[in-house]
């Protein structure tokens, strides 16, 4: 069978290596006052938040697996039983009634804030005792070596001193290094502690060394431990810290692990320690840099410059606050979000949580967990867009984790087969249904998150992938959807439930604000997006088909969404009054993005219904935390109109940023960065509708430009140049799929790659007959 682009979206990996141009710094005239203001650096497993103070700095460690663990989210016996009486509550419009039974039959109790979270390994503190007012100061993080500087200079001019810190956190070495240099012998002058604020850690000094250990919460033993390396000058220890007095150079070692996969914490620290702290700084930084620089150079982007770009990089965020335009600091953006992923999301790790991997003290917000509701999904929607595909796998892993307990859910909550997952997880793979109706009752995520795994085989073409891990989790999302769904009374449609439209409510026609309905739009969205995608992966591998007549049969009867009075998209029953209608989360548009149910050639009426959806989430106050405008400017990029998506890529600068350009939510959350970052992509590239289509919602702020090493499905590699608004070159590497259909404005154009030679194209190519 002839492998054609338009056939199937499936994949490879493309040829073309995109090396880094253009702005690769940020940084800073001051230290950082706050923690989410600081600069993170990580491995994959191990991060650090850089605060940058003169006289004493502040350096918060972290480890991927510091998990607390007080209480369990257990299954509540039997809830399966109530399921038949709670769907005809609703069906018969008492909602209040059938809320009442859910969260006394089928809801568990929500387990107090902070009992089951993740936690900060450690604080690194330095106090430098003979250090006063500091001039010339310059803090930054440099991309494209993911390497944190401070600099600066104090001291009077017969005494000035210049000291520099360099920080990086080395996935070759699994350790974090700290250099601490000036540039005159004997200036160094230090107290080095480890404490941990709100834990109840034993912190020990023996020798050069400092280790920390606890007992996090009932959760996992962690261990940290810091080796201080001197270069003249003396060491010793000083109630329980290591006082270094008058050295040349100081250069700490730092590692950190727990029990989470079995191993011993400290033995597994001793040995990393050994082996890093034995490496000379330059080969360590050296060897991190080449491991490093394989994940970040596969990729360049550049958008044009302004005047804007020789400011610091707080200063350009306030610019544009107060409407100045700077599409380079977007571009240093985009590079800011693929280094995040790189720094919390490496293979053989876990994966981003809330906010990545960088976490303060013991009780981060929302315990900085995985919801699965749209904000761990939100984490990934770059990894493969980006060239990070590798980066995608921790994500798979921790949901392969979650089917075992999703089967239990499945059958105890809801007489189901397959696998059910609620909108939250975390470290321990819980899956049940807990808390309020109006966000526990949503059993939905597990089709969602499987399309995670679709994605990755149809960027990659691996299908072995697809055979051993994202079919087999697919399915038991689609089995378990094929035996929740139930048979409407009056239009014998399918519908799911009960269920609602995640976080929000409605006002049902008696005045209760309800949340619980049956037939939400984005469940139905999500069950098309699992059901074809499981038709399409076993159309492919030749397999199970009995089990795709039953999913075809299924869609043939799943009630369809509709289309209100007012020309939007319906997110529950028409009939029904919206309460909040700026609220945050918009799934009744899951089917434009991230699903691809919806497309102008295909669905234009839903199409501009979704933009009506828009206009008006927009017009009552929407898009008011950083992930939901995040989201927006993706909606947008795939209606194809770019402008619009800029404007609110400017207004998520404006309003959502912190000065180092982590997302706010209010307060830090991550998946605003990758978000926002997956939404320039989606203005520079798509493949989600059969087609490779170039430059789609490219808005009249970049009118010149060029990307390097997008990677689309189909496993097609893609670099491209603008100018004036105008595609002037596009090269397309070979990937998977032997031709492919290529769309530049309304033109669509037929290539071949299955020579191995890339296709290079320019806007006159589209009009060749």
């Amino acid at each position: 069978m002839k492998k054609h682009f338009l056939l199937m979206v499936c994949i490879g990996i493309g040829a073309s290596c995109g090396h880094a141009t253009g702005e690769t710094r940020m940084w800073y005239k001051q230290p950082a006052p706050q923690w989410d203001h600081g600069i993170p650096i990580g491995n994959g497993r191990l991060g650090a938040m850089v605060f940058g103070g003169v006289a004493d700095e502040r350096i918060v460690l972290n480890e991927e697996s510091v998990w607390s663990r007080g209480g369990e989210y257990a299954d509540k016996p039997g809830g399966n039983a109530h399921i038949d009486e709670i769907r005809q509550l609703l069906f018969a419009g008492r909602f209040a009634d059938a809320e009442k039974l859910i969260s006394e039959k089928l809801l568990g109790e929500r387990l107090p804030a902070g009992t089951n979270g993740y936690q900060a390994l450690a604080d690194l503190n330095i106090h430098f005792p003979e250090i006063g007012k500091s001039e010339q100061y310059r803090r930054e993080l440099d991309l494209e070596s993911a390497i944190t500087r401070v600099n600066f200079q104090t001291g009077d001019w017969k005494n000035r001193a210049e000291y520099t810190r360099e920080i990086f956190a080395s996935a070759v070495d699994q350790a974090i290094y700290v250099r601490l240099s000036a540039d005159k012998p004997g200036k160094l002058n230090c107290v080095l502690s480890l404490s941990r604020p709100g834990g109840m850690p034993s912190v020990t000094a023996r020798g050069n060394e400092i280790h920390l250990n606890e007992h996090v919460g009932d959760g996992v033993k962690a261990h940290c431990r810091m080796a201080v390396l001197n270069t003249g000058g003396t060491v010793r220890t000083q109630d329980g810290s290591i006082k270094v007095e008058t050295a040349d150079s100081v250069l700490l070692v730092i590692t950190g692990a727990t029990d989470y996969f079995g191993a011993d914490p400290a033995m597994r620290t001793a040995r990393q320690l050994k082996v890093a702290s034995a490496r000379p700084f330059d080969q360590a930084f050296a060897d991190h840099v080449a491991e490093y620089q394989s994940f970040y150079n596969r990729f360049s982007i550049n958008l044009g410059e302004t005047a804007a770009a020789k400011f610091a990089t707080d200063e350009r965020i306030d610019a544009m606050k107060r409407g100045s335009e700077d599409p380079s600091l977007m571009a240093l953006y985009t590079q800011f979000a693929r280094y995040l992923l790189i720094s919390s999301s490496r293979p053989g790790c876990m994966p981003a949580n809330l906010q990545g991997i960088w976490v303060d003290g013991v009780n981060p917000p929302w315990n900085s967990d995985y919801h699965v509701n749209i904000n761990t999904q939100m984490n990934y929607w770059p990894a493969e867009v980006f060239n990070l595909a590798d980066c995608h796998d921790p994500f798979f892993t921790l949901l392969e984790g979650l089917v075992p307990n999703g089967r239990k859910t499945a059958a105890e909550m809801y007489g189901c087969s397959g696998m059910a997952v609620h909108h939250t997880t975390d470290a321990w793979l819980f899956t049940t249904g807990f808390g309020k109706p109006n966000y526990g009752m949503w059993p939905m995520a597990g089709g969602w998150i499987g399309s995670h795994f679709w994605e990755h085989y149809l960027h990659g073409g691996d299908e072995t992938f697809l055979r051993e891990r994202a079919y087999p989790f697919m399915k038991a999302a689609a089995e378990f959807y094929l035996d929740y769904l139930c048979e409407h009374p009056d239009t014998g449609k399918l519908v799911s439930g009960p269920s609602i439209s995640p976080e929000n409510r409605f006002m049902a026609p008696d005045g209760y604000h309800a949340a619980v309905c049956m037939g939400p739009a984005m469940d139905h969205q999500i069950i098309h997006e699992n059901f074809t995608a499981c038709i399409d992966a076993a159309t492919v591998l030749g397999i199970d088909s009995a089990f795709r007549v039953k999913l075809e049969e299924a869609l043939e009867r799943l009630a369809p969404v509709s289309i209100g009075a007012d020309g939007r998209i319906l997110e529950w029953t028409d009939g029904v009054k919206e309460i909040e209608v700026g609220h945050r989360h918009i799934s009744h548009l899951f089917g434009l993005h991230p699903g691809r149910q919806y497309t102008w050639q295909q669905t234009p009426d839903m199409m501009k219904a979704a933009e009506k959806v828009l206009e008006t989430r927009l017009a009552s106050g929407g898009g008011h935390t950083g992930w939901s405008r995040s989201w927006i400017i993706n909606f947008y990029a795939r209606l194809l109109d770019g402008d619009t998506a800029h404007e609110n890529l400017q207004m998520l600068f404006r309003k959502s940023m912190m000065p180092t350009m982590l997302d706010s939510h209010p307060p830090f959350q991550i998946d605003g960065n990758f978000g926002g970052a997956a939404g320039i992509a989606e203005m520079l590239i798509q493949s989600h509708a059969g087609e490779l289509h170039l430059l789609p919602a490219l808005p009249k702020a970049w009118p010149d430009g060029n990307v390097k090493g997008l990677r689309v499905r189909g496993g097609f590699t893609i670099d491209l140049t603008w100018k004036y608004g105008q595609l002037t070159e596009a090269i397309i590497y070979p990937g998977f799929m032997e031709t492919c259909a290529v769309r530049y404005g309304k033109r669509v154009k037929t290539i071949s790659t299955k020579s191995g030679t890339p296709v290079t194209m320019n806007a006159n190519s589209f009009n060749e007959r």
